[in-house]
Parts: structure tokens; sequence; C-alpha cells
């Protein structure tokens, strides 16, 4: 992939909950890749912006492809999970190391509806990452 130093910002609703909006920024700089995701509820204001979440940097084992290697940066609270999980499957997908910050909420939701939408979610980045391929 080319690098780009015009990221790009993806929007949509999560199935099942369209008052569950979900915010990506993708920045893909050829050597690495630097992921934010995001989700706000319709029902919050300016007042509700969602707070900075976990920092993840993972990055391929060139001699396993199914093993990524994962580092914390910056922890915080419950977002933790979702941007380690995040991180290892967008690093074994696209085969580059990547940068993941997340502060995704499912707040409301059930297991399986939570694992729909980070379906969803890595579905969406990897189109985009596909694009530009």
């Amino acid at each position: 992939m080319e690098p780009s130093f015009k990221p790009i910002d993806i929007s949509f609703p999560l199935p099942k909950h369209p008052h569950l909006n979900c915010h990506v920024h993708l920045s893909f700089m050829g050597k690495c890749n630097i992921v934010h995701i995001t989700t706000t509820d319709v029902g919050e204001g300016e007042s509700g912006m969602p707070p900075f979440g976990s920092f993840v940097y993972a990055m391929p084992d060139m001699r396993n492809e199914r093993n990524v290697i994962s580092t914390a940066l910056s922890t915080s609270g419950s977002s933790i999970d979702y941007a380690t999980r995040m991180a290892k499957i967008l690093a074994r997908k696209m085969r580059q190391p990547v940068y993941v910050g997340c502060s995704i909420n499912f707040a409301g939701t059930t297991a399986e509806e939570e694992m729909e939408g980070f379906t969803i979610i890595v579905d969406q980045i990897m189109q985009k990452w596909n694009q530009g391929s």
C-alpha cells in the first residue's frame, strides 16, 4: 500500500443499535497504520464526548502468520480489551504493524451484538485498506 498523508474518516451506525454510531479515523502510512475508533450515542450531546481510551501497538510475527505481538502503550478502563483485540486482528489481516486508539463503548448491548459490531468495524476498516491496495 502506498503511504497516504490524508487520513480517512468513516462513520456508520451499528446494526441492531441505530442510536449507536461508530467513528473510525484511519491513517495508512505505508510501513505501519494508525487507527482510532470510538462510539457515540445519538442521545449524547457535545458534553458526552468519549474518553481517549486505550492505545495499543501490534505487529505480526513474520515467522508465524497466526501469531501477533502486542503491547499496551496507554490503558483506560474497559477499552484495553477492545483495543488489544482490534490491534491484533488488524495487524494479522494487514500484515503490518498497527497502532490502535480505542474508546469503544458497547454498554447496553448483548455479547452477540457486541461481537457483531466488532466484526463490522473490522470489515469496514479492511474494506478501506483493500481499496487503497
